[in-house]
């Protein structure tokens, strides 16, 4: 494959799964039209790939990704059709990380800032180097960041989003974790095996069970309470019926490994 391809897929060891890497290093891997659209392609392809278990996202060069090309951005000033197909598109990524079967890891380095903490916020998971940085710096140039809102107000507390939001401060890694917008600090030497290992924790298990739970998360969360038990109790019973079930209540039981069938 082209290094000069926007986003370079990799199907990684352990068996199951893949890595998209964002390929606009020199860029700090600014969100492009192109590159999105790269990605969505990508999502796309996953999506329907029964042997993608788990997918991890990272970024080539000396960043995770900047937020929005905003050299493309200026350069369109006065082409509010492509200013509107701009963030039209990054919101449909995003929603389409979300919406996607298998679980999504983000492998964080240098700074995500703007929509690369949005994309951050946007996965399930994120593992971060312990010297990388984050921010929603937005408002210090005059566009607040309204999308990277959406995304960061719903991985941490209303308070610790709008202190990014309103002062738009570079944070370290640690107080990212503390806020919860990443999941595992690493040094920044162990992040790619780290990451690997989280992944493969993850692809060892039901790949159906994987699925069936993350899109449970996410319809359950905007929900009341009654509501979201409602929900959730008619997924246990669902899930009771899989052969996966079955063979790890069973395994379980008789102190053994189980063998997933997936289904």
């Amino acid at each position: 494959m082209s290094t000069t391809e926007p986003v370079l897929r990799r199907a990684d060891s352990p068996e199951g799964v893949t890595t998209l890497t964002m390929n606009r290093g020199p860029a700090r891997n600014a969100l492009s039209i192109e590159l999105m659209g790269a990605i969505m392609d990508a999502l796309s392809a996953i999506a329907e790939d029964e042997t993608v278990r788990v997918l991890v996202i990272a970024g080539a060069g000396p960043a995770f990704c900047a937020g929005h090309d905003l050299r493309e951005l200026r350069s369109h000033d006065n082409d509010p059709d492509f200013i509107r197909l701009t963030f039209e598109s990054c919101a449909q990524l995003m929603q389409a990380i979300v919406a996607l079967p298998q679980p999504v890891i983000a492998r964080v380095h240098g700074v995500a800032t703007a929509a690369g903490a949005q994309l951050v916020a946007s996965c399930d998971l994120a593992v971060a180097a312990d010297d990388s940085r984050f921010a929603t710096p937005g408002v210090n140039i005059g566009l607040f960041c309204s999308t990277p809102m959406v995304a960061l107000s719903r991985n941490v507390a209303p308070k610790h989003a709008m202190d990014m939001l309103l002062t738009g401060d570079m944070i370290p890694a640690s107080r990212a974790y503390e806020i919860g917008l990443v999941n595992r600090l690493v040094p920044a030497a162990e992040l790619e095996v780290a990451t690997e290992k989280l992944a493969a924790q993850l692809a060892a298990k039901s790949a159906k069970v994987l699925r069936f739970g993350k899109q449970g998360f996410y319809h359950q969360l905007p929900l009341n309470l009654a509501d979201a038990y409602a929900l959730a109790a008619e997924a246990m019973i669902e899930n009771m019926s899989f052969d996966d079930a079955a063979e790890g209540i069973g395994a379980f039981v008789e102190k053994r490994h189980p063998h997933w069938k997936d289904s």
